[in-house]
C-alpha cells in the first residue's frame, strides 16, 4: 500500500525456522499421493506447525517486503486446532492499523485455499490489540461479508498479492 502508513517503522523480528522444521511431520510419499477422502487417520491430522508454515510468509499489506512472521502478526502460539476447526488469532503491529481486516481476509483466504475443505477457518484479532477489534472480528466472522470481499476485484487483487509466492517449504522437508 502507498501513502501514509499506520506504522512507518515497524519492529522486525528474526524468523524462527529451526523449531518449526523439527515440529513438522514428514509423511511417506504414498500417503501424500492418496486422494483426500476426508478420513480422520492419524497421519492426516493437521498440526499447528503445518498451519503456521502456510501463514508465516504472507506479506504485510503496508510493508510488502516484510512477512507477517517478521512483524509477529502471526505466531504459532496463536493458532489452535479443534477437530475440523482451525482458529487463528493475529496481532496488528499498532492498535490503529487500518489494514487489519485485509490482513484477516488474507489469512482466511490463504487457509481456505490450502487446507482440505473439511476444515472450517476462524480468524480474529488477538483481544486487546486493536482499537476496532470487535468490528473487525464481526466482519471476519460473517460469511456473506467475507464472500463479498473475496469477490471484490480490488480486494481480491490485494489479497492475492499478499499470498503470492508464500509457499516456501523448509529445505529440510524436501525429498532428496
Amino acid at each position: 500500500m502507498s501513502g501514509d502508513a499506520d506504522n512507518p517503522n515497524p519492529v522486525i523480528y528474526e524468523a524462527g525456522v529451526d523449531a518449526l522444521a523439527v515440529a513438522l511431520k514428514h509423511r511417506p510419499l504414498r500417503q501424500l499421493l492418496d486422494p483426500d477422502l476426508g478420513s480422520n487417520d492419524d497421519w492426516d491430522d493437521l498440526s499447528i506447525p503445518e498451519v503456521y508454515e502456510k501463514l508465516r510468509y504472507l506479506s504485510d499489506p503496508e510493508h510488502p517486503n516484510l512477512s507477517l512472521e517478521q512483524l509477529k502478526v502471526v505466531q504459532p502460539g496463536h493458532i489452535a486446532i479443534n477437530g475440523s476447526c482451525v482458529h487463528v488469532r493475529f496481532t496488528p503491529t499498532v492498535p490503529t492499523c487500518s489494514v487489519a481486516t485485509l490482513i484477516g481476509l488474507t489469512i482466511k483466504a490463504k487457509l481456505q485455499r490450502s487446507l482440505p475443505k473439511r476444515y472450517k477457518v476462524d480468524v480474529e484479532i488477538n483481544p486487546g490489540t486493536h482499537n476496532q477489534e470487535n468490528e473487525v472480528n464481526k466482519q471476519l466472522a460473517d460469511k456473506e461479508r467475507v464472500a463479498a470481499a473475496l469477490e471484490n476485484p480490488a480486494l481480491r487483487n490485494l489479497i492475492n498479492n499478499g499470498i503470492a509466492g508464500t509457499d516456501r517449504p523448509d529445505s529440510a522437508l524436501l525429498l532428496a
